[in-house]
């Protein structure tokens, strides 16, 4: 009963603590600008579909795609067994779900086999970022905390998986004994030939005492990683789904039109014409912080993997250029939590600190992208980081007419000749002549 009563009490803090987590991300998210992606309801659902449940933008990477299919399916599908320890936990019954029978068998073995694939993948994934040292692995934005996060993660899951094949190998043991409270229920194909012979020779107090410390090592792991979860870039697994379904439906190449703009313009050039009803003359344009973003960019944000599929795949950044847009898309989560927590230090309002998101992001990053939307093709959950550079960059020309030489070139030439170019237009067919 005092086990009982400390698993209900556990869980119901972890439960408690996550909640309270996401309540804090779901308030940053909503501080960016509304926008509205309900259209296309069944597109959508094909989209999170394909994307976030298939992976199918992973697949262009054959070998980490099908290491991270191994990891996201285990990670899945052993989760039911999870249901079972909660169960167990709370009622105090052991193997709870045996009534399953056969289909209670199969899945024990598949859920091991599986464990033992997310061992395995681990493994591999940390050889490739320190070992191998893959190259868009070790961009500056991943040294420090994001690099540390990485083998978090890794070596969390593996300890995970450890104490799941010691559990079972331990406690199929002591079925083989007919040990009280553990009847003949479930297979093990793997902890079998990997756990139980390093076993056999303990006593049974002693293997109760591993099925028992693993069983509650595993299940207080979870309540853990769950609750790091919100913290770390791994909260892709939650996040990616709602990302997907949210994606941009238009075309890639199809720039967001600035509507307040074209508003202002319009009133511009014909003064008589109507406001419409409701109308509020823009206070600014273009982004200088995170709350002129729209929560679709700032869900990006708590989305990135920080796979650096994005980075790898910019010519501007394989040509040796500053911008790396997986870094775009961490800047604005860091900038997004210093809000969240400024807000949070001051009771529900944002004191300005002095900085917005220009201190994270240089000029030289901005104006290095060329919208060639390679980025936005290659990541795997549809994160855009191009419409964060080009709103950056309005803000810069619109706000602070602060853009390269060459661009006000070409601005100063459109405003006096109606063209890029600095001919007149009386002089623009000029070239039609004979000399």
């Amino acid at each position: 009963m005092i086990s009982q009563i400390l698993f209900v009490l556990l869980s119901a803090a972890s439960i408690y603590f996550f909640a309270k987590n996401l309540g804090r991300i779901r308030r940053n998210i909503l501080l960016g600008k509304d926008i509205d992606l309900s259209d296309n309801p069944a597109e959508r659902w094909k989209t999170m579909l394909k994307v976030a449940f298939g992976q199918s933008k992973m697949a262009v990477r054959p070998v980490p795609f099908i290491l991270h299919l191994v990891v996201y399916v285990g990670f899945v599908l052993i989760n039911i067994e999870v249901l079972e320890i909660l169960i167990d936990g709370i009622f105090g019954t052991h193997r709870v779900l045996s009534f399953l029978g056969p289909v209670y068998n199969l899945a024990i073995g598949f859920f091991e086999i599986l464990a033992f694939g997310v061992l395995i993948a681990c493994v591999f994934f940390l050889t490739r970022r320190y070992v191998l040292k893959i190259a868009r692995f070790q961009g500056a934005e991943l040294t420090g905390q994001p690099n540390k996060d990485a083998a978090t993660i890794l070596f969390v899951e593996i300890v995970l998986m450890a104490a799941l094949l010691k559990m079972n190998g331990a406690d199929q043991i002591l079925q083989s004994r007919a040990a009280e409270h553990y009847t003949q229920v479930g297979s093990f194909p793997i902890s079998s030939w990997l756990i139980a012979p390093l076993f056999n020779s303990l006593s049974d107090g002693t293997l109760v005492f591993i099925e028992r410390a693993a069983w509650w090592f595993h299940i207080i792991g979870i309540f853990a990683f769950m609750n790091y979860l919100p913290f770390s870039k791994h909260f892709h697994i939650i996040m990616a789904f709602p990302n997907t379904f949210y994606s941009n439906l238009k075309s890639k190449g199809e720039l967001n039109n600035m509507g307040s703009v074209t508003q202002e313009v319009k009133l511009m050039l014909d003064p008589s014409a109507p406001t419409p009803d409701g109308y509020q003359p823009p206070t600014s344009f273009g982004v200088k912080d995170v709350q002129d973003l729209t929560w679709k960019n700032l869900m990006d944000a708590y989305t990135c993997t920080e796979c650096g599929r994005c980075t790898s795949s910019c010519p501007q950044n394989i040509t040796g250029k500053l911008l790396s847009p997986r870094k775009i898309v961490m800047n604005v989560r860091d900038r997004l939590e210093e809000v969240g927590k400024n807000i949070d230090a001051n009771k529900g309002t944002f004191i300005d600190d002095g900085k917005n998101l220009h201190s994270y992001i240089s000029e030289e990053e901005l104006w290095a992208c060329n919208t060639c939307n390679a980025c936005v093709e290659a990541c795997p959950v549809n994160i855009n980081p191009m419409e964060l550079i080009v709103e950056m960059r309005r803000y810069k020309v619109m706000e602070q007419s602060s853009a390269p030489g060459s661009l006000n070139n070409m601005f100063s030439n459109l405003e006096n000749n109606q063209a890029p170019w600095q001919f007149s237009p009386m002089d623009r067919a000029n070239w039609t002549q004979e000399p």
